[in-house]
């Protein structure tokens, strides 16, 4: 019978993420100790290591990029001139 997947929080991933970063033990220990496959334990691991950037970025989120708003203009005056484009096919449709 095959066993069923435990369901783990970040919290749980986290600490053993940490641990294995620390490496005081081996990854077989940290799996044991832990009670999960040595895969998870490196899987953990790694998408730790590739995310803690961000645990320093302000606010959590990545800087605002600025935008010039003579292009926000343009793009606004473009997307009207489409929309009367739009509504004058669908009149000539129905008329």
């Amino acid at each position: 019978m095959a066993r069923r997947r435990k369901p783990r929080d970040s919290e749980f991933k986290a600490r053993v993420a940490l641990e294995s970063l620390k490496e005081r033990e081996t990854v077989n220990e940290l799996a044991k100790r832990f009670q999960v496959h040595p895969t998870q334990v490196h899987e953990w691991k790694k998408r730790l290591q590739e995310q803690a950037a961000k645990a320093f970025e302000k606010d959590g989120t990545k800087p605002v990029e600025t935008v010039d708003p003579a292009e926000l203009y343009e793009q606004i005056g473009r997307l009207k001139m489409e929309l009367e484009w739009v509504k004058k096919k669908v009149a000539s449709f129905h008329g």
